[in-house]
């Protein structure tokens, strides 16, 4: 005679959970050309694909340029600080202000092992600020962005 439990028995099937190593990976994603200021598109019209290592590179940029707590679509993790580090009083306190808060911006990436050679460069009314990225699979990468004061 079977056995006729009243709760049923099966096999529980396994479910893959990434490890850390995997989510640590950088994923590609669609190529954002920031002279034109809309996606890159090739000869056929069709998206193009950055690699892991320039969707990174265009992460940073994009967070750098974004001022925190204005839009709604991002938590306040993402972006800077740029209003309150310009009503700073002096370029000194401006810089220092700039250099704490993209380097906050960007270390909230776990992918990101540090940021660091902060160089301004003032002219008229904006900010050319230069700095280093370094990923934790990558060498280190040089990005610069203009800030209008």
């Amino acid at each position: 005679m079977a056995d006729k439990n009243l709760f049923p028995v099966f096999e529980v099937p396994e479910i893959n959970i990434s490890t850390p190593a995997e989510e640590q990976k950088y994923k590609p994603s669609v190529y954002f050309d920031f002279e034109l200021g809309d996606f890159r598109r090739d000869g056929a019209n069709k998206l193009v694909v950055a690699d892991g290592k320039e969707a990174y590179k265009q992460w940073c940029i994009k967070t750098v340029l974004t001022e925190r707590m204005e839009r709604l679509a991002y938590s306040s993790d993402i972006g800077i600080e740029l209003h309150d580090a310009l009503k700073q009083a002096d370029r000194q306190a401006v810089e220092s202000a700039l250099e704490r808060t993209i380097t906050e911006a960007l270390m909230v990436n776990p992918r990101t092992e540090y940021v660091r050679g902060f160089e301004f460069t003032w002219t008229g009314d904006s900010i050319y600020c230069e700095f280093i990225v370094k990923g934790k699979e990558w060498e280190e990468q040089k990005i610069g962005v203009n800030f209008q004061t």
